[in-house]
């Protein structure tokens, strides 16, 4: 089925193959589920497992376990946990209208993709958790005896992950639905931290003579902060910074905020500001602008093709920062690191740190700076948290270190590797990439209370996670599938 361009019904999106997965992803998209804010979704998920008469738990945090008895003749088969989360990234365009809180996402399907219309679309990790529904709700799929974990919160903090209790669980491999590639089997992760500033600054009143300006910087591609950070993508904040660090060299020009980004996790999209000069400095902020604008477009041609600066005139504020704190705190951003740190020394085109300049919003005197930093090293993790520190505690900030995860060291030896790849090169007829990733993912966490536990994960493609963008592939999804279910048949006796 291809349909172009148009908002399909649900019966639609629930005659995709395979039918029950796609069911209940469209189920679960009706379902609210931003991170911290996931009671609806584990109400929804606690309920379906107890529709479905198989014993279900929800633990201190959140965390739902599901556990199913393994099919006939597979009762000796070593148990699987089969994970993945439940909260998703709400993210919009700047100019859609939408109620993340009250309002399912409005999926489509466009040629071999699902979409949705200008939100994040919750393939991330939608599609993990969908696929577990179906294969907790069949009575026809063989498998060993399932312990199906939904964690909470993965993509602000992964506070399910690390309050998941040891003894809780009792299988002995874990295949976490989580990934965004379908020829990629994922056997490690980086670490990460969140890096907060937040602070003052004194304000000028600002003169009735003055005329005031936004801009605006948007229709970047934006994307995930790990899995995409890369590819070279500009980051709003950092550009608009860049074009205030211009502007404030304009005689008298007062800058009064600043408000860009969001999520942590997301590579900034949009940015804007507004500032105030005198009106015969109109033209040379507009030539500014212009010929930034040119530099911008030709940089970030590839990258970034829709990018764009919008300059338009607004209302008066009655006050701006003091230009001395304003020049100060331009610096600031203009030296903090946003994007790869440092390339892995032992593999081949693995991000080994990196920092995302998340979210920057500075009115009324107030500021704030949220970054997320991610390394595969812990030391260096914190080396570069530490830059960042003594980078904004230069304009006066109070900056904090929170939600601190580990990477996840791969196990090269482990069993479940060489059982799907094996699995995989039978069933495609070309060998899997085997690898680490720079996004988070839980497996490293879980890990410190299951430290036996043999763990991978893999998925379909999705691209765009994390942004209005986002969008999964739908033969990519029959491939994951297929995949899925024959691995459940591989699992070894117990010992």
């Amino acid at each position: 089925m291809i349909i172009f361009n148009k908002i399909l019904f649900m019966s639609d999106i629930i005659n995709l193959e395979p039918k029950a997965m796609w069911s209940h992803f469209a189920e679960l998209n009706k379902v609210p589920r931003p991170s911290k804010k996931e009671d609806r979704v584990i109400a929804f998920i606690k309920q379906y497992g107890e529709s479905l008469g198989l014993a279900t738990t929800v633990d201190e945090c959140g965390n739902v376990i599901i556990r199913k008895p393994a099919s006939p003749g597979m009762e000796n088969r070593k148990t699987v946990v089969l994970q993945s989360h439940l909260d998703m990234v709400h993210q919009k365009n700047a100019d859609t209208m939408f109620d993340f809180d009250k309002e399912g996402i409005k999926m489509f399907v466009e040629g071999d993709w699902v979409k949705a219309k200008g939100t994040t679309l919750g393939a991330d990790n939608g599609i993990g958790v969908a696929s577990i529904m179906a294969i907790l709700e069949s009575k026809d799929i063989p498998h060993p005896k399932l312990e199906a974990l939904f964690t909470i919160d993965e993509e602000t903090g992964m506070t399910g992950a690390m309050g998941l209790k040891g003894g809780l669980l009792e299988a002995e491999i874990m295949l976490n639905l989580d990934t965004e590639d379908d020829d990629e089997l994922t056997i490690g992760c980086a670490g990460g931290i969140d890096v907060s500033a937040e602070g003052t600054c004194n304000l000028v009143d600002v003169p009735q003579e003055h005329v005031a300006f936004s801009i605006k910087v948007r229709g970047l591609s934006g994307g995930h902060s790990g899995m995409d950070i890369h590819l070279g993508r500009a980051n709003a904040n950092k550009l608009l910074n860049r074009i205030l660090y211009q502007l404030l060299n304009v005689q008298g020009l007062l800058l009064s905020s600043i408000d860009g980004g969001g999520l942590r996790n997301a590579i900034p999209r949009e940015a804007s500001a507004i500032i105030t000069c005198t009106k015969d400095k109109n033209d040379e902020v507009k030539n500014i602008l212009n010929k930034i604008e040119a530099e911008l477009k030709t940089e970030f041609k590839k990258t970034d093709p829709n990018l764009n600066l919008l300059l338009s005139e607004s209302k008066l504020p009655s006050n701006a920062c003091d230009p001395t704190f304003s020049k100060s705190f331009i610096r600031a951003i203009y030296a903090s690191l946003s994007g790869i740190y440092r390339m892995s020394p032992d593999i081949k085109g693995l991000v080994q740190t990196s920092n995302n300049l998340a979210r920057i919003i500075l009115k009324d005197g107030v500021f704030m700076i949220q970054c997320l930093t991610r390394s595969a090293v812990d030391t260096e993790k914190m080396d570069l948290a530490n830059s960042l520190k003594s980078t904004f505690e230069l304009v006066g900030a109070k900056v904090s270190f929170t939600g601190s995860y580990p990477g996840w060291t791969p196990r090269s030896e482990a069993k479940i590797i060489t059982i799907m790849q094996d699995l995989y090169r039978s069933k495609f007829n070309t060998e899997a990439k085997v690898n680490a990733c720079h996004a988070g993912l839980e497996c490293g966490i879980l890990g410190t209370n299951y430290p036996d536990m043999e763990m991978i994960s893999f998925g379909p493609n999705i691209r765009g996670a994390h942004s209005p963008d986002e969008k999964v592939q739908i033969s990519s999804v029959q491939k994951f599938w297929s995949l899925l279910l024959d691995t459940l048949e591989q699992f070894p006796n117990r010992n």
